[in-house]
Parts: C-alpha cells; sequence; structure tokens
C-alpha cells in the first residue's frame, strides 16, 4: 500500500455531524445487528445515532471524535470522553474511549490499530494516565482486540440496548507503558 492509501486519523469537527451519524449507525448495525432484535436495535440507533445526539455530543468540551479516513473517504471512528468514570475503574486520571468502530469492509485493514493508537496519543496529549472501555461480553472480535492492546478487565457495567439489558465489561490499560 502507498502512502496515497494510508489510513489518516482526523479530529472531527460540527462539519462532521451528518457523518458522524450516518457512520455510527452504520458502524453499530453491522457489528450488533445480527445478535439483537430489530426492535431494540432500531430504538437504540433512534436515540444515540441521529444528526441532534451527535451535534450535542460532538459540542460536548469533555468529547473527542476521532476519524479514520483513506484517500478521504471515512472508514471508522472513535468517540473519547473525560469524565467520571464507572465505579469500578482502579486507574489514574482515567479517559473513556466511549466508541471505537470500524465499516465492515475495511476490517482486517489496520483501520482500528490506527484508530487505537489516535486514541491512546490524545488521551496520552490531554495528560490522562488510563484510557478505560465498556465492551459488550459477547463482542468477542473486539475484546480480542483489546486485548491485544493491553486492556485487562476490571469490573462490568449494565448497558441498555432498547428494551435489552446486557452487560458490558469494564476494561482498562496504563497509557504509560
Amino acid at each position: 500500500m502507498d502512502d496515497s492509501e494510508a489510513v489518516t486519523v482526523r479530529v472531527a469537527d460540527t462539519r462532521d455531524v451528518c457523518l458522524l451519524a450516518e457512520l455510527g449507525a452504520a458502524t453499530f448495525r453491522a457489528a450488533f445487528e445480527k445478535d439483537n432484535t430489530p426492535e431494540d436495535m432500531a430504538a437504540y440507533l433512534a436515540e444515540h445515532f441521529t444528526e441532534a445526539k451527535l451535534r450535542q455530543e460532538i459540542a460536548d468540551p469533555l468529547a473527542t471524535f476521532l476519524i479514520a479516513e483513506r484517500s478521504g473517504q471515512p472508514l471508522g471512528y472513535a468517540k473519547l470522553r473525560a469524565g467520571a468514570p464507572d465505579t469500578c475503574m482502579i486507574g489514574p486520571k482515567p479517559m473513556e474511549l466511549v466508541r471505537l468502530y470500524v465499516l465492515p469492509e475495511s476490517i482486517g485493514q489496520g483501520v482500528g490499530a490506527r484508530l487505537m493508537q489516535a486514541c491512546l496519543a490524545t488521551a496520552t496529549g490531554l495528560g490522562f494516565e488510563t484510557l478505560w472501555l465498556g465492551v459488550w461480553e459477547h463482542n468477542h472480535r473486539a475484546r480480542d482486540f483489546y486485548r491485544k492492546w493491553g486492556f485487562e478487565a476490571v469490573g462490568s457495567h449494565l448497558f441498555q440496548l432498547g428494551s435489552d439489558i446486557q452487560t458490558d465489561l469494564i476494561l482498562q490499560r496504563a497509557l504509560r507503558v
């Protein structure tokens, strides 16, 4: 792959609201549609991936959105957020990795790795010492990915997807390893 095909990551801004809403819904649907009812998926997508919701999230001064692209085409995105950590967190100065999703056709092409590198660098650059996240207990692909990046389980919490209450594992890793 030559440099013109390299994956780049940039910080999103308010001009990216429509893109983030579409990319968020498409990647979430691809990741979880087969394991959840159409009604629960529709409810979750309608609540979390509207332009209004994304406009509110991107305006949050505690949030940072990163978009992975190749030749200007979006491939995936991540959302980081400072703020109160989950109660089971034990690492110092934590920042949450709220979302990291890649379009299905880009999985296995290093996009997730590039996004993770950017997340780690962003959190470190902002002075955080721990990165944490919640991952669905049945999402084995994501759990394997995070394990490879040095994340370890420290607890769990409930996650509501439509009417279905699920369990997310809480993972964390030190940023300076």
